[in-house]
């Protein structure tokens, strides 16, 4: 990955402006913001409250979609460069530091949202992914399931990992074996990718009696796929999201999942970004922020039947 991410750079040209520095007096009152896919109901939600949050600061914001491509990544930051803002948030690609590490050098702020990149200088705003899959493996298993199913991310990342490492926590320490035929990477980010790996995983007539999904999206596929089976949510399956996406409310059954809290998230990152923007002495500071997360138990999980 490293190799790639420095072809990549090669390739594009990616060069953070040497004059960065001495330009930081020079404020545009502009934040750069690269999610992956603001389609994606929760990058969506994150966007907005960036964007509310940094108007009240008297800031603008300029989103770029980086379409899960390291090199869509790299072109927009460099485009956000050639705009002179005044710092940058971003829902990075890749865990490879170096090229965000590159803007820190040349005194860019960065702030980093949603997964620890190792060896990154400065600054992150996260949420306990392990404490909230924890829990809802935890409700799970209090509503008397054995047989829980995961749906895992397609491209395994520190945030989906930790999801995935709570789930199997939670099963460990209430004595309970981790199967790994029922746990599954899904084909990719959504409804219908959760809808085809949910189909995968009743192929292999496992007597699956609950489901975790490492988001909404795909839970909410997978909900489809066990409806088209002829199968009920909760009554045969019950099933979990993580998320908490405004359209967990309104589908039927309205989907059990974990809240993300998407404008503090938002709040934390843009206030911490323009502390460094306003204190350059504090642009390689190293800062980490951890947000809890919170179960809300909907219709879509239920006791298991005896």
């Amino acid at each position: 990955m490293r190799g790639r991410v420095n072809k990549a750079i090669e390739d594009l040209d990616y060069h953070p402006n040497v004059m960065a520095g001495s330009l930081r007096s020079r404020k545009t009152k502009t934040i750069g913001l690269i999610v992956p896919d603001n389609s994606n109901p929760l990058f969506a939600a994150i966007s907005r409250s960036i964007e509310q949050v940094s108007s009240d600061l008297n800031y603008t914001v300029m989103l770029c979609n980086s379409s899960y491509s390291l090199e869509n990544e790299l072109r927009y930051i460099n485009v956000l460069r050639s705009k002179s803002v005044d710092g940058i948030i971003i829902l990075p690609t890749t865990t490879i530091p170096d090229h965000l590490n590159q803007l820190v050098e040349n005194m860019l702020p960065v702030i980093v949202l949603h997964h620890i990149i190792p060896k990154f200088k400065t600054g992150f705003v996260l949420v306990d992914n392990f404490k909230g899959a924890y829990d809802a493996a935890v409700h799970l298993i209090d509503l008397g399931h054995k047989n829980i199913g995961y749906i895992d991310r397609p491209i395994v990342l520190p945030h989906s990992l930790e999801r995935l490492n709570g789930f199997k926590q939670a099963l460990k320490d209430h004595n309970m074996e981790v199967d790994d035929d029922i746990i599954i990477q899904s084909n990719g980010f959504g409804y219908k990718d959760g809808y085809e790996t949910m189909e995968k995983l009743l192929r292999r007539n496992h007597p699956l009696t609950a489901l975790m999904a490492f988001n909404d999206i795909t839970a909410i596929g997978a909900m489809e796929t066990i409806t088209d089976h002829g199968l009920k949510v909760p009554d045969d399956i019950s099933v979990v999201g993580f998320d908490d996406i405004e359209i967990c409310s309104f589908i039927r059954p309205r989907l059990t999942t974990i809240h993300f809290p998407k404008y503090k998230i938002a709040e934390y990152a843009v206030k911490m970004l323009l502390k460094k923007i306003n204190n350059p002495e504090k642009i390689k500071d190293f800062e980490k922020k951890v947000l809890p997360l919170r179960l809300v138990v909907r219709d879509s999980t239920a006791k298991v039947k005896e």
